[in-house]
């Protein structure tokens, strides 16, 4: 996972919107989905509290 998919991951966790995400880390709203789509097709899981799950398991993030 790149730095940038683990800020993203960090701050859905944090529970900000899509949108909320983008503009904390003033990039757009497609940038942060393909973001969640690269860790969730890296994880090989169809969504992301699933993704979330995983990553946590992975220890990749922490609540």
């Amino acid at each position: 996972m790149t730095q940038r998919e683990k800020q993203v991951f960090n701050l859905l966790i944090q529970n900000y919107s899509t949108k909320e995400i983008a503009a904390i880390m003033q990039i757009s709203d497609k940038t942060v989905r393909n973001h969640i789509s690269n860790v969730m097709l890296k994880l090989g899981v169809k969504g992301r509290a699933q993704a979330v799950v995983e990553l946590l398991k992975l220890q990749e993030l922490s609540l």
